[in-house]
């Protein structure tokens, strides 16, 4: 669905956290399908599938274990996307309505720490597939990376998605080709393909990294679906989101379970994705890093981006903050040099250690969504008084005691199910051996209580407020202001 055939804003992009007014609406829904799959079709989502390999799990379960994930992770996420046109506002700020005005800034410490964490890893790894092919240093290249990702983040929305659409018609061609290499050249070790082989602890680490990481993507989703029309439906919104990041994550998360199994011990990410281009034809490992590189900017950008929003929706919990473009500039600019300063600065710990941080952001953020998506969906069902989100003494309270004490009640009761490697291991995962299986207990948990203590909520009268507030709202927006 569309509606003007081009873009009502030119240029750079001045909005940020403000409600995105109805004639300001624009795009076309099937472009949500190849930005989230190429948001998830780069080689740091390859690294996500080599979790169950690397503790000795056998292949073929290794690849169920990443198709079960993908297919339950990305449900939430994509849940999450359909906000977006309903309510004309990026995925975070979306968060007041549960947890008050100064109360979200709980999540939206840790949604910022997510960005900063996988910009450290994506910018790593573009450093090193350009050092490998076409040399200069890694650190010059992160460097290069960070640049052209702050550039794209500050042009913003509209240049996002047409990069992500160019990268997905490039990938399909470049890793369709790696693809069938990989499949017809490699060979794997003895019972990879036995189903008999079935390893409880890695694969529900496999499963919980992978569901852990297509839930990460939460935090963003609805920031690259506000502009589209409201009239754009919950269950088309969900299916292009779905489709596109499942078929990503699923497609690389299995080249990295392929390549690991193929080179054991021997597996480093940019070097045997060189060696297994190399057995399709002399060079071809070298053309798909410098392809994976461009994929690694884009989604860079994408943190960017999201780093920026979260940061804007930090400082207005303070103090009031009028959208503009210096302001984007000044946090995506701040954003960028975290990033960059912690990649510059990062050992070779921090790689190690990815399959942790992975498993820390599930950790946070399961309760996190639990709590949004019931209240989207059943108490308030996507009725919302969006004026009020900004009024900090407005309808929905500095203080969301509802959502904070679901939230903490769902990640306290995950705490004995945690299994996060040498770093702490709970008592009812000591139990079963490592295996984690904290996801299947705190979204419920966070879900349920949230449900149950917003029981006496009156949700006609928030949406009274809303049709009383909405012709202020979209004057409010054409000013460049809050309302």
């Amino acid at each position: 669905m569309t509606t003007s055939s081009q873009p009502r804003v030119q240029g750079l992009e001045v909005r940020s956290i403000d409600y995105v007014p109805l004639d300001e609406r624009h795009g076309k829904l099937w472009h949500l399908g190849p930005l989230w799959f190429m948001s998830n079709a780069q080689i740091a989502t390859l690294a996500v599938g080599l979790i169950s390999i690397t503790e000795g799990g056998n292949l073929i379960w290794s690849l169920i274990a990443i198709v079960a994930g993908t297919v339950l992770g990305t449900f939430f996420m994509a849940f999450h996307s359909a906000q977006g046109p309903q309510l004309g506002l990026p995925q975070m700020i979306q968060s007041r309505p549960q947890f008050g005005y100064v109360g979200a800034l709980l999540v939206w410490l840790f949604a910022y720490v997510q960005y900063a964490g996988f910009n450290v890893f994506n910018t790593i790894l573009a450093g090193e597939a350009m050092h490998t092919t076409v040399h200069g240093g890694v650190k010059l290249w992160v460097v290069v990376v960070t640049v052209l990702a702050l550039v794209i983040a500050l042009v913003g929305y509209d240049v996002i998605h047409r990069a992500e659409q160019f990268l997905t018609y490039t990938f399909l061609v470049v890793f369709g080709v790696f693809t069938i290499g990989v499949l017809a050249t490699l060979h794997y070790p003895a019972g990879s393909f036995d189903l008999g082989a079935f390893k409880a602890t890695p694969f529900l680490a496999q499963f919980g990294v992978v569901a852990g990481y297509q839930i990460s993507w939460a935090i963003y989703v609805s920031d690259y679906s506000r502009y589209l029309p409201p009239g754009v439906t919950v269950r088309k919104t969900f299916y292009w989101t779905y489709f596109g990041s499942a078929l990503g994550g699923i497609w690389l998360m299995v080249l990295g379970a392929l390549l690991a199994a193929w080179a054991g011990k021997d597996f480093d990410t940019i070097k045997s994705i060189n060696a297994a281009g190399d057995k399709v034809f002399t060079g071809f490992g070298a053309i798909v890093l410098l392809f994976a590189a461009l994929g690694l900017v884009s989604v860079t950008a994408l943190n960017m981006y999201g780093g920026s929003l979260t940061l804007i929706s930090a400082i207005d919990s303070f103090k009031r903050v009028r959208p503009t473009l210096g302001v984007r500039l000044v946090t995506i600019g701040l954003t960028a040099a975290l990033s960059l300063v912690g990649a510059l600065a990062a050992t070779s710990n921090f790689l190690e250690n990815f399959n942790n941080f992975l498993l820390l952001v599930l950790y946070l953020f399961i309760p996190w969504t639990a709590v949004n998506l019931m209240d989207y969906y059943v108490v308030r069902r996507g009725h919302y008084a969006i004026a009020e989100i900004f009024n900090p003494r407005g309808l929905y309270g500095r203080w969301g005691w509802h959502g904070i004490i679901a939230y903490l009640v769902g990640f306290a009761v995950m705490i004995p199910f945690f299994s996060v490697g040498t770093l702490y291991t709970g008592p009812v995962a000591d139990a079963l051996d490592g295996a984690d299986i904290s996801l299947f207990i705190g979204l419920p948990v966070s879900a349920a209580l949230y449900w149950w203590l917003t029981r006496s909520i009156d949700v006609e009268a928030e949406q009274r407020i809303a049709e009383e507030e909405a012709a202020a709202l979209e004057q409010a927006a054409h000013e460049h202001r809050e309302p």
